[in-house]
């Protein structure tokens, strides 16, 4: 029989593994605009999940529009088979976010691990008029100053998604962690047609890590949707943790 220790090393593995969509810098379909004017397109999107080459669950992306530049962004993660015995529910993450002067601004970020426990989840509200954000993470308060351009985990997606879609790469962003600011770096690294579940494509390949890190997240791009990521990898060295690929896709 498992000890409870493995099954909760398992969990926290699993549980990053199948958040990691919404959490690693990414890109969502836009139109192609750039500057002031630039904002992204209201979709739904599915992507399946591999860890260790079986199939983990699905990831689930919306982006819905509340206001004239306001937007809530969610990730959702159901885990299947022999997984849901580590992660039983579902694995959120929600930002509500705006635009200002085409950039992203994140005003709020919740993340919720599914269980009835709150010592994973985390709760962030950003005060742009002190520059601050404010709320817990993991049951630890949080109270920081923050830069003028940091993210949330899910708002760092758009904020690469343009820079991908106006050419402002090679680009280094920061995003918020719990209670702590990480850069990330985000460069182009070639072109490949790829076969995926919404047809071949041709993609660019952009790649996200953090400086001096062996850990980098790839990710194939599909200009023709609008710099979609339509496949992701995350790999340390040379070995593949988890692998994620587009099932569908609908705009609007």
């Amino acid at each position: 029989m498992r000890s409870r220790q493995a099954d909760a090393r398992r969990s926290v593995a699993l549980t990053a593994i199948l958040a990691l969509w919404a959490a690693a810098p990414g890109t969502l379909p836009t139109a192609h605009a750039a500057g002031a004017g630039w904002a992204p397109t209201p979709f739904h999107a599915t992507y399946s999940v591999q860890w260790k080459g079986m199939n983990a669950g699905t990831s689930k992306l919306e982006l819905r529009r509340t206001g004239d530049d306001t937007w809530v962004y969610d990730s959702r993660n159901l885990a299947r088979g022999i997984f849901r015995i580590a992660i039983p529910d579902t694995v959120t993450q929600t930002s509500e976010l705006r635009f200002v002067d085409g950039h992203t601004q994140p005003l709020k970020f919740r993340g919720d691990d599914g269980g009835e426990s709150t010592d994973r989840d985390v709760a962030l509200d950003f005060d742009w008029q002190r520059g601050h954000v404010t709320g817990t993470a993991e049951n630890e308060p949080v109270d920081l100053a923050v830069p003028a351009d940091v993210q949330d985990p899910m708002s760092v997606q758009i904020a690469q998604m343009h820079a991908a879609a106006t050419g402002k790469v090679p680009v280094r962003l920061r995003s918020i962690d719990k209670n702590r600011v990480k850069d990330y770096d985000f460069t182009h690294e070639g072109r490949e047609k790829l076969k995926t579940a919404l047809g071949e494509l041709d993609t660019e390949i952009f790649e996200s890590r953090r400086p001096g890190s062996n850990r980098v997240i790839r990710l194939w791009m599909a200009p023709s949707l609008g710099y979609l990521p339509v496949r992701a990898e995350r790999r340390r060295g040379d070995k593949l943790e988890f692998a994620m690929a587009i099932r569908e896709f609908r705009s609007g």
